[in-house]
């Protein structure tokens, strides 16, 4: 059983460990400085598959063709959603101000017993959403997730040109293997610890208020939208009747 002091102290690991620059440069002409940002990322489950299915259909070409190693048409990746696993996969999301899934991952563990300590990670990013290092955020969280599902070896498989997949799966020290247009990259995973466990449930707890959060904006702005509306039919009705 861990002490009081343990958990404190993990928690406090914890938040240091996800309150990380989103990148580590500095401005143009300008010190190094560090901007705390967490970004809100939340575990996907079976009733979010449209919405799963609606983020990849608006992939653009060249980006379907990076995420799944082929042109993948509508028909396909709706075929690819109807088939997620959410009881033995995890699937994890970015969402923005208007509830829209601009960035996922999936992180798909082996099927097969002998190999069940080993997974596989999948992004997408929106066009719109990219550039602000939601890709390698979504890497540390299945990488997290991985750990305390007792992973230990961390697959990427991706296209040589997908050169921003295989950027980031450097940066997390996986050895990367390059064979023609395809290329594999690795990742040896370190066993769970207390810190990991401690800052997926802060992670996790954190991502559902902020969701709830945008949810309850969003009902709000409807709402005030439909209050408009009216306020507007009623201000035409009374012109007309004056007319």
């Amino acid at each position: 059983m861990a002490t009081t002091k343990d958990w404190l102290k993990a928690s406090w690991d914890a938040s240091k460990y996800m309150l990380r620059p989103m990148n580590g440069r500095a401005p143009s002409g300008g010190p190094s400085v560090s901007t705390p940002v967490m970004v809100p990322i939340r575990s996907l489950g079976p009733s979010y598959r449209e919405r799963i299915t609606a983020h990849l259909l608006q992939l653009e070409p060249a980006d379907r063709y990076l995420r799944f190693g082929y042109a993948a048409n509508d028909e396909q990746i709706r075929r690819y959603a109807d088939q997620l696993d959410f009881e033995r996969d995890e699937i994890f999301g970015i969402y923005n101000r208007r509830l829209e899934l601009i960035a996922m991952a999936h992180l798909a563990f082996s099927e097969h017993p002998e190999h069940k300590h080993c997974a596989e990670f999948g992004v997408s990013v929106l066009k719109q959403a990219r550039g602000r290092g939601f890709g390698a955020r979504l890497f540390e969280r299945a990488v997290m997730h991985a750990r305390n599902e007792g992973v230990n070896m961390l697959f990427i498989h991706a296209l040589s040109e997908n050169t921003a997949m295989l950027k980031i799966a450097r940066n997390a020290g996986a050895t990367v293997r390059r064979d023609g247009s395809e290329s594999e990259a690795y990742l040896q995973l370190p066993p769970a610890s207390l810190d990991t466990r401690v800052a997926e449930l802060v992670e996790q707890q954190f991502a559902e208020v902020d969701y709830q959060l945008k949810k309850q904006a969003k009902q709000f702005w409807s709402f005030l939208a439909g209050v408009q509306e009216v306020r507007s039919g009623v201000r035409n009705a009374r012109h007309q009747s004056a007319e």
